[in-house]
């Protein structure tokens, strides 16, 4: 099983440390591919319209200054630069030391910058996201998809994904459909089933929890994950097709 996650819009900086190595990184075959993209941030960063280039507000004007200096930057693992609710749910340091190791091996998070990592990956804090478009790298998503289509097929042979990308993260890569599961999250309200962003990103982040930390072995078909997911939620499974996901529905009670 592998759990997609996005990166939280939010990093926190390590507060010291080495910088990024390069070498240490999974999949090093991306590192051409990053550096690229670093480089282009980098310069985009230190334009005097840098904020509105990357699409971001006048609060953020020290995380985007940041990406001028990624190289030296001091690099801390994934699963500490990335907060927020998501991450909060998740709960990486208050899992045990088991549920940590398997965690580090599950878990992916398909990144702007970085392609795709691994929790236990040491990266700078950094302000880029997947539907932002660089000089010379253009959109993102469409830059990456086809680096990660080639940097991942072999990982995910075999596996069950458990699909936990927003939208915008999920268009940088596709994996194959039939081994595929898309988690979506609602609130039902007589009836109606509505999507709230904030409960979304909460749940998400306490499926992978649950999964993480459950007993048993992990789910290696959809129907295996709605029964898990079942455990603690009301969660639907509507079947895929060649081309398209199988859809995980977790309802949430009004």
């Amino acid at each position: 099983m592998l759990i997609l996650l996005p990166p939280s819009e939010g990093k926190t900086p390590a507060a010291g440390g080495d910088a990024v190595d390069w070498t240490s990184l999974s999949f090093p075959g991306l590192n051409t591919y990053r550096a690229k993209v670093l480089d282009a941030l980098g310069t985009v960063s230190a334009h005097d319209d840098a904020l509105a280039l990357l699409g971001v507000g006048a609060s953020l004007a020290a995380d985007v200054e940041r990406n001028t200096r990624l190289h030296e930057e001091p690099a801390a693992p994934a699963h500490q630069v990335y907060s927020g609710v998501l991450y909060d749910a998740l709960g990486y340091d208050s899992l045990t030391a088991a549920q940590r190791k398997k965690a580090d091996e599950s878990v992916l998070v398909i990144s702007a910058l970085w392609g795709a990592i691994r929790f236990a990956d040491r990266v700078p804090a950094y302000r880029l996201s997947m539907g932002t478009a660089l000089p010379d790298v253009g959109r993102l998503a469409a830059f990456w998809k086809p680096q990660l289509n080639d940097a991942l097929a072999a990982l995910c042979a075999g596996e069950l994904l458990v699909d936990c990308r927003s939208s915008t993260y999920a268009a940088a890569w596709t994996p194959p459909p039939q081994q595929t599961v898309s988690v979506n999250v609602f609130t039902e309200v007589g009836g109606v089933r509505k999507v709230v962003s904030h409960f979304a990103k909460h749940t998400r982040g306490e499926l992978a929890r649950h999964l993480l930390s459950r007993r048993g072995r992990a789910p290696q078909t959809p129907a295996q994950l709605r029964k898990a997911a079942a455990e603690k939620w009301t969660a639907e499974l509507i079947e895929g097709t060649a081309r398209k996901p199988h859809t995980l529905n977790i309802i949430l009670p009004s």
